[in-house]
């Protein structure tokens, strides 16, 4: 197993421009010793001087760390306003799911076949379909600072948009609703829950985190898998058209990566803990919406930053995961962190866009 994914994959790379991809085979890279007698690669660095997995472990484990502390000190201030949030007004949450299975009945094949086809659709053209409206008409024109990559899809080609369009629609579609109901017969076999009561706020934050751990592993290393030099061209390929993406080109792929990288990774968390069909939505609502935000092409102010898989598309072979801990343990993330781009990989609390933060050096003159 370790033969596709261990270390940065470097025999592919991407060539960009206009929109155009091309794969290039690359020479592997050679060893020779420095002065010290520590072996180099191409005589950038000593290898001894590489991110180390028990060092990125440790790191991590720190962080980790420090944030369950920090959860366990607030848990009894804002988790319990949240609480009281989320059972406020006489349990009103629970309340309006009770109206809404009262309208929709208590079919549980309708409610994770039908209503969650029609409600992630719903979502992704939502929000996909506002970060559209700026790509095709450049306005606000003051959307336009916050690109980071500036001139790309301004505005973005309509021929291309179109084509975007059709093959998103068909995997939300010919491959969505069968895998729908695929996930639904797992959930089944799994055990369903009492559709009728909602989970407490405490669990639905446990089993996001728990999901978004499980989603970090299964997306990096079908990732990863899917830019192994043999099948990427059969498969990632298309996604890859995009060097400068746009927020819907997040499902623009083959139907198979569609499913084994966009799909399942999302899923898995939900089947593990066997949610309730809410939580599933509201899991499913925060996948889209990041991944939108991740292929929008603008860092703005509020929101989580994008550099990270923009700086994917744009050169390939760097950053494959979600959260970036599996970048950092493997060391593809390596060119990103010498990079401004993740200087700027930051959530901007100001009005003023990234890319004027942290500039790009000036250009020496010749």
């Amino acid at each position: 197993m370790t033969t596709l994914m261990d270390g940065p994959i470097s025999g592919v790379s991407e060539q960009t421009g206009n929109g155009n991809d091309a794969v290039v085979e690359q020479s592997t890279p050679k060893q020779t010793t420095s002065s010290t007698g520590a072996a180099t690669t191409n005589g950038l660095q000593p290898e001894g001087q590489k991110p180390r997995l028990l060092s990125s472990l440790y790191n991590f484990l720190v962080i980790v760390s420090f944030f369950l502390v920090g959860f366990a000190a607030f848990r009894n201030t804002l988790t319990w306003h949240l609480q009281r949030f989320w059972g406020a007004s006489g349990d009103f949450w629970q309340s309006q799911w009770d109206k809404f299975i009262d309208f929709t009945g208590e079919n549980p094949a309708t409610l994770w076949i039908h209503s969650t086809t029609l409600f992630t659709m719903f979502v992704y053209w939502f929000f996909g379909g506002i970060y559209t409206l700026f790509d095709l008409t450049c306005r606000p024109s003051c959307i336009r600072r916050y690109k980071m990559q500036p001139g790309t899809n301004e505005p973005v080609d309509r021929t291309r948009l179109i084509r975007v369009i059709a093959q998103v629609v068909i995997n939300q579609t010919v491959v969505g609703i069968p895998m729908a109901i695929f996930m639904y017969q797992a959930m089944r076999f799994r055990g369903l829950n009492d559709l009728r009561e909602l989970p407490t706020f405490h669990w639905v934050l446990a089993e996001l985190s728990f999901c978004i751990f499980i989603e970090e592993i299964g997306f990096y290393y079908a990732h990863r898998l899917l830019h192994n030099r043999y099948i990427y061209k059969f498969i990632h390929k298309q996604h890859h058209e995009w060097t400068a993406p746009i927020a819907i080109t997040a499902i623009y792929c083959h139907p198979i990566e569609h499913v084994f990288s966009n799909l399942v990774p999302p899923f898995l968390g939900i089947f593990l803990l066997g949610s309730h069909v809410a939580v599933a939505w509201l899991w499913f609502t925060l996948v889209i919406l990041s991944t939108l935000n991740a292929h929008s092409g603008y860092h703005l102010p509020f929101f989580p930053s994008p550099e990270a898989h923009d700086f994917h598309h744009l050169k390939f072979n760097q950053c494959f995961g979600v959260l970036g801990v599996l970048d950092r343990l493997h060391g593809t993330d390596t060119l990103f962190r010498n990079t401004k781009a993740y200087a700027r990989h930051i959530m901007m609390l100001s009005f003023v866009p990234a890319r004027e933060a942290f500039p790009e050096p000036a250009k020496k003159p010749f």
